[in-house]
């Protein structure tokens, strides 16, 4: 197998770290193989979208998740570094409410596997950052919720000094106990 599956404390988000092969030239490795992803994940897996974004040191995006068509999401750093969240939304789980984070960079080539049911959201550490996500459905503009990234009852510990750089709809987030996730 050419990646290594590692559990995180919601073992449904996993961290996928590809075998990196390299010499003096520099190095090449598979960033996604579906045949090893789905025996990773154990479930077939069909991604129908790619997502690129750039962002700037102090960025946050997220927490976001569809109420219909919901997205389970691989997602990657080509550039920079990230701290990528995933927060458990789903009503009937005993990790309701509950978070995972893990550093994602060029550098460590981490990937982090969020399904459905999981909200999602990360926060720029580095000056910028390129992050990449494939996707199980599709946007529907009309059908994504975003959670407060900063719901105290939530308690993300994210490791940024000073408050974020949000986008309208992020800084709008609703805390996990006013939202609608059905």
């Amino acid at each position: 197998m050419k990646i290594t599956v590692n559990p995180t404390s919601l073992h449904e988000v996993k961290i996928i770290e590809p075998k990196v092969f390299g010499d003096a030239r520099g190095y090449f490795f598979e960033s996604f193989n579906a045949r090893e992803f789905s025996e990773a994940v154990g479930e077939a897996v069909k991604f129908v979208q790619d997502n690129h974004s750039l962002s700037v040191k102090g960025v946050l995006r997220g927490l976001h998740f569809q109420v219909k068509h919901p997205q389970a999401k691989l997602v990657r750093v080509v550039s920079g570094e990230v701290f990528d969240v995933a927060v458990d939304i789903r009503t009937d789980s005993p990790n309701f409410g509950k978070w995972v984070g893990e550093r994602l960079s060029a550098e460590n080539k981490r990937q982090m596997w969020i399904p459905t049911g999981f909200a999602h959201g990360f926060a720029v550490l580095s000056e910028t950052a390129e992050f990449l996500y494939k996707t199980t459905d599709y946007w529907f503009a009309e059908h994504e919720r975003c959670l407060l990234w900063n719901d105290p009852n939530i308690g993300i510990e994210w490791p940024i000094q000073s408050e974020p750089i949000l986008a309208a709809k992020d800084a709008a987030g609703r805390p996990l106990s006013e939202l609608s996730i059905d």
